[in-house]
């Protein structure tokens, strides 16, 4: 099943948070968060404005991007959970 997203909506897959600190101690499961950062795995057609024209997103497949702790709604596609969120939810593009 594939999950198209409609109009400015995305699909993020959270990216593996870091389980170990940069002094080299290791940090168990139960301590650690909702990781914040993602890679976009598909994206709507954009808004639409007033006007009645359409204005693209500014993310693209395959960017990787910082959101909110508890932005989204998490489904599961094909066994794997993904975030569907708006894109005014994205904080930003990491390079």
């Amino acid at each position: 099943m594939q999950l198209k997203p409609l109009q400015d909506r995305v699909v993020i897959q959270r990216l593996d948070e870091e389980t170990k600190t940069a002094g080299g101690i290791i940090i168990p499961d139960s301590h650690t968060e909702k990781p914040s950062q993602g890679k976009i795995l598909a994206v709507g057609t954009g808004y639409r404005l007033t006007d009645g024209s359409l204005r693209s997103l500014d993310v693209k497949v395959g960017d990787t991007v910082l959101f909110g702790k508890y932005s989204g709604t998490t489904v599961k596609v094909e066994g794997k959970d993904v975030l569907v969120m708006k894109e005014d939810e994205i904080l930003g593009i990491l390079n």
